[in-house]
């Protein structure tokens, strides 16, 4: 079941969790739930996102408004994986390209977070690929993301196919609620209402994000 906006949203698969839970959407009814999803290997994901998400559990959860962080991985598998989620919830180490991010920026002390997530931190569910990739797979994902890839020059064609194609080549794993909730990378948040309607679904920065949880936990 692939998530649509507006209808219930399809519960969470995850293969751990690590702090907090274990729950899923049908179990909160009645709250505004804000998941964020994450990988360990992301500057961007420490820098923006997790502050962010942070903030509105101490200044929401107590009006309605539930949090959960699932860490994902549709790269770097030998840094986004179970391990590195379960260091980073019990002492805050961080690895990779983050480490390298915030330690650069004098956010570390000793290459840990000064701070802790407060929120129940959850490992999605990773599966091994089997089969090939074949051409309409590389195509829907250009297409989804490309609009106008049909009406491109056949070189830039041919030049993006081949770098999706190499892209899919290098993935291990498909990642269930990565995939399920057709998230285009991380950060991405997942916002449920109180009926459990899934509300939004977006990739990156979102300024507003605030501004709409206020929204929905007045409905």
């Amino acid at each position: 079941m692939t998530a649509q906006i507006g209808q219930p949203a399809p519960l969470l698969s995850v293969s751990d969790w690590v702090q907090g839970g274990p729950v899923n959407f049908d179990q909160m009814t009645g709250r505004v739930v804000l998941v964020e999803v994450f990988q360990v290997n992301c500057p961007g994901c420490f820098l923006y996102a997790l502050p962010q998400a942070i903030y509105l559990h101490e200044h929401y959860a107590g009006q309605g408004l539930s949090v959960l962080g699932v860490a994902t991985a549709f790269e770097d598998f030998d840094k986004n994986n179970l391990g590195n989620l379960v260091r980073l919830a019990e002492t805050g180490q961080v690895v990779g390209e983050t480490l390298l991010a915030l330690s650069q920026r004098g956010e570390l002390i000793d290459g840990r977070l000064p701070y802790r997530i407060p929120f129940p931190l959850a490992m999605d569910r990773l599966n091994k690929r089997e089969g090939d990739i074949t051409d309409d797979d590389i195509l829907l994902f250009i297409r989804t993301r490309v609009p106008d890839f049909d009406q491109q020059p056949e070189a830039h064609q041919q030049q993006l196919y081949k770098r999706v194609q190499s892209y899919f080549q290098s993935l291990l794993y498909r990642a269930e609620t990565f995939e399920r909730f057709d998230l285009k990378g991380t950060p991405s948040h997942i916002l449920v209402d109180k009926r459990g309607v899934l509300r939004d679904c977006a990739f990156g920065a979102c300024p507003e994000l605030e501004a709409r949880i206020k929204d929905l936990l007045q409905e």
